[in-house]
Order: C-alpha cells, then sequence, then structure tokens
C-alpha cells in the first residue's frame, strides 16, 4: 500500500532482517513509527518528502515485515539505544554517513536516542508525540496513566503479554486506533487491515521486548544522560 515509487528492500545488519521502503532524491531522511504501528503509517507524507529527500521508512526491528532475535528478559535487544545503534549501520549501509531523522512515538524514542548516541550522524531531528523515556514514567501517575497502559503491561514477564496480545489482535488494535486519536476515522480501513495482518506472535514477542526495554533499560540510559548533563545537539 506504500506509495508506488518507493521501492521496497530488505537489508540484514547483525541479526535483524530491515524490510525498508525507499524513495525520492536529495539529502537523506530517515522516518520511524510508533506501537502498533508499521512504515505505513508514512504514506500519506511520503511522497511529499521524497520530492526533496532520499526517504527511508524501514519496519522497526521486530515489527511489521523486519524479523529480529527474540529479546532478553529485560528487553535486551530491544534498548532504544541498541535499536539505533543498528539503524545507524542501516544507514551507513545504504551510503548515508549523516541524515536527517523524524521519529513517531517508539520511534521518537529511538530517534532521540540515536541523536544523543550518534550526534555526528544526525542533522536534523523531529521527534513526534513524545516526551523523554525516563519523564514519561515520572508523569504517569493517578488518572492519565490508563491512558498509557502498553508502558506497564506489556512490559510484564514473558509470557503473559505476548500471549494477551495474540489472543485477539484485532480488539488491541481497535481500542488503540479509536482511544489514542482525537479522529479515530483518519486511520482508514485499509491500514488497520495492514496493521493487524502485521500484528503476528513474532511481532507480539518484539513489541514486548521493546516495552520492557522501555522499563528495564532505556529510563536508566536517560537517567545517566540527564545526570552527566547530555543534551541534544541536533540541529548544529
Amino acid at each position: 500500500m506504500f506509495p508506488d515509487a518507493f521501492d521496497q528492500k530488505h537489508f540484514l545488519v547483525e541479526e535483524t532482517d530491515y524490510l525498508v521502503m525507499i524513495g525520492g532524491a536529495g539529502a537523506p531522511l530517515l522516518l520511524l513509527h510508533g506501537f502498533p504501528q508499521t512504515h505505513l503509517c508514512w504514506d500519506l507524507v511520503a511522497p511529499a518528502l521524497a520530492e526533496n529527500h532520499t526517504v527511508i521508512a524501514p519496519d522497526l526491528g521486530g515489527y511489521g515485515g523486519s524479523t529480529a532475535p527474540m529479546g532478553g528478559p529485560r528487553g535486551e535487544g530491544y534498548s532504544k539505544r541498541e535499536m539505533a545503534a543498528e539503524l545507524v549501520h542501516l544507514m551507513s549501509a545504504l551510503g548515508h554517513d549523516q541524515f536527517a531523522v523524524v521519529g513517531h512515538d517508539r520511534g521518537a524514542r529511538v530517534a532521540y536516542r540515536m541523536a544523543l548516541d550518534h550526534p555526528h550522524k544526525i542533522t536534523r531531528l523531529a521527534v513526534l508525540n513524545i516526551v523523554p523515556t525516563i519523564e514519561q514514567f515520572e508523569r504517569m501517575s493517578g488518572g492519565p496513566s490508563l491512558g498509557y497502559w502498553p508502558w506497564y503491561l506489556l512490559a510484564q514477564p514473558a509470557p503473559l503479554p505476548e500471549r494477551l496480545l495474540s489472543a485477539d489482535p484485532a480488539a488491541v488494535l481497535d481500542h488503540a486506533f479509536d482511544t489514542w486519536s482525537t479522529d479515530p476515522a483518519a486511520i482508514i480501513p485499509e491500514h488497520r487491515a495492514a496493521y493487524l495482518e502485521a500484528m503476528t506472535p513474532r511481532t507480539a514477542d518484539a513489541i514486548c521486548a521493546d516495552y520492557r526495554a522501555s522499563f528495564f533499560l532505556d529510563r536508566d540510559h536517560d537517567a545517566a544522560d540527564r545526570a552527566n548533563g547530555r543534551r541534544i545537539s541536533a540541529p548544529r
């Protein structure tokens, strides 16, 4: 369903096989999706961006058409530091030593970690719909926390959350799209069907590892940056 002008390719980085959509010409721009989406979430904006950029839109490791090893009990392999490092290698393999990155939701957490850990690689950074992971955990209290159920539910020890996601993925997706969007109809039926097709037991494993990593690993990385005064320097 992605625009016809884009090519679909696969690239192997370490043990992760990335599905990547590539199109356009110009300065490289990496687009990173969130949960429970895939690269498809960019299909309406990617053509406009491709008029002036070489657009690279992968499925995050383990999501959608990208296959990756299972995470460790604390989400090892899916920390945003590890995911960012793999995507930097992916961009290098595509011939892009420096690039801009736009991330939404989970992808935005990968994007800002990328900018912190690889500042010489990032020319511009845009993060959509997030605050840093450590601040997210600090703010989740009282009534608002009900809307952030994935943060604690999906971080539970395996295999409970994986089984819950796989038991009725349509119900999970419908709840997310209908309660997280101010206009649920903006997520068209064809996209919903594609996201449902991508929600398999394999991707459920990766999604839970992603959230597990945020609980056990990512916020510690953020806390260390806060303590050391490290800040994002892009754009230079």
